[in-house]
């Protein structure tokens, strides 16, 4: 007869233990055990031969172009030393040191702003659908930078957010 010395651990669930399960979260990619599918576990290609996903795509840096936006669209770009926010055609790419989270315009319930009452630090928020939200804060280089940055994204956000879907 077994006995339990302890408490019983329940498994986690996806979501707590691996946070590549979030949507918009790009994580740190695992390639997966052997046996299993890369279709089923979400993990690319590149991720099982080790290589990095742009090393293929490496061009001259004299033949890059700002292919990030299509040409003629409003851009929302603003960047601090740890943070950056790029708000454009594609969606909202919000990175904060080594990590990044990346959402298509379909993907977004809301986008809220909101500037410090003292400082310098200027907010997005990113609402998805499903209840979640994803802050960032970037510190602007001075407190008129703040309201540039506020009017450029409201640009954006009536270019591209339809808040009707």
């Amino acid at each position: 007869m077994e006995q339990s010395n302890g408490p019983i651990q329940q498994p986690l669930h996806a979501a707590s233990a691996d946070p590549a399960f979030i949507p918009g979260i790009t994580g740190a990619t695992i390639a997966p055990a052997p046996g299993e599918d890369p279709a089923e576990t979400g993990v690319s290609e590149d991720a099982e031969t080790g290589a990095p996903e742009d090393a293929a795509e490496e061009a001259p840096e004299d033949a890059v172009a700002d292919t990030a936006a299509p040409a003629g669209g409003p851009v929302f770009e603003a960047a601090d030393r740890r943070g950056r926010i790029v708000a454009d055609a594609e969606g909202v790419r919000l990175s904060f040191d080594e990590e990044a989270c990346e959402f298509r315009w379909d993907e977004i319930a809301a986008v809220e702003s909101e500037k410090g009452r003292f400082g310098k630090r200027f907010t997005v928020t990113v609402h998805t659908p499903d209840r979640r939200w994803y802050p960032i804060e970037i510190i602007a280089p001075d407190r008129g930078g703040i309201a540039v940055w506020e009017t450029e994204l409201d640009a954006v956000l009536d270019a591209y957010f339809d808040d009707a879907s």
